[in-house]
């Protein structure tokens, strides 16, 4: 059965914008998954632009909620992961002047850093992901460095399919990284930019176990409410 992560980041952005305690992030992370959830997504950024680390602590000490807590591979920020120690790890790259992240890992450039961390991690027995873009060089590199998982950024994707352009070159490319992916050994996940239309696409995609959704699903529970939302994407990755 395909799995919903649900990111939470832009929670805790509307909190910062009046640098007060409300809406509190971790009271969220119990509400998604009482929604029906499978697990919740947090991003400790270098900058702390929205996820802090007093978030990050209690939201991975929450008895019963599985965490995917997305990293880059500064030094301190992976100190911090492994002494609050989530569920799970996603590697993802860092820009501090982007707006969110923009593409995947260059894996090619960082091989050893990379191979350490994941190491690392693997040793206190958290599962660890690698943010790729649809490459199946980068795919065959993530088994390489010992990965569990990959998660295929599906911004490109996303962004064709809102301007009602020709999307089937990268949907192909998802396609073959994700059936590679599968048949080495490595669990595939989707995420970035993802919407009703995009996940109910790449949700035929039999080989991808995990979607990961954050910014679309807070937007659109303005309108309808956080738990319909929530279920609406349940009901299309299923």
């Amino acid at each position: 059965m395909k799995r919903l992560g649900v990111n939470i980041d832009h929670v805790a952005t509307l909190r910062n914008a009046r640098g007060e305690t409300h809406p509190d992030p971790v009271s969220i992370a119990k509400f998604v998954k009482n929604s029906g959830a499978d697990s919740i997504t947090i991003h400790l950024r270098e900058d702390r632009r929205h996820i802090n680390d007093n978030d990050a602590k209690k939201i991975c000490s929450i008895n019963g909620i599985l965490v995917n807590l997305e990293i880059s591979t500064n030094p301190d920020i992976v100190k911090i992961a492994l002494k609050i120690k989530p569920n799970f790890i996603c590697i993802v790259p860092e820009n501090r002047k982007e707006v969110t992240t923009e593409g995947g890992l260059n894996i090619l450039n960082n091989k050893k850093k990379l191979k350490n961390i994941i190491s690392r991690f693997k040793k206190k027995k958290i599962r660890t992901s690698l943010f790729i873009n649809p490459s199946i060089l980068d795919v065959r590199n993530s088994k390489f460095l010992g990965a569990d998982c990959i998660e295929i950024h599906t911004g490109k994707l996303a962004s064709l399919v809102k301007s009602k352009k020709n999307y089937s070159n990268e949907l192909s490319k998802i396609k073959k990284c994700a059936i590679l992916a599968k048949r080495i050994g490595l669990e595939v996940h989707a995420g970035h930019g993802l919407d009703y239309k995009t996940a109910k696409i790449l949700s035929k995609i039999n080989q991808i176990k995990e979607f990961n959704i954050g910014h679309y699903i807070i937007g659109e529970s303005i309108f309808f409410g956080l738990k319909k939302v929530i279920k609406n994407f349940i009901k299309i990755i299923r």
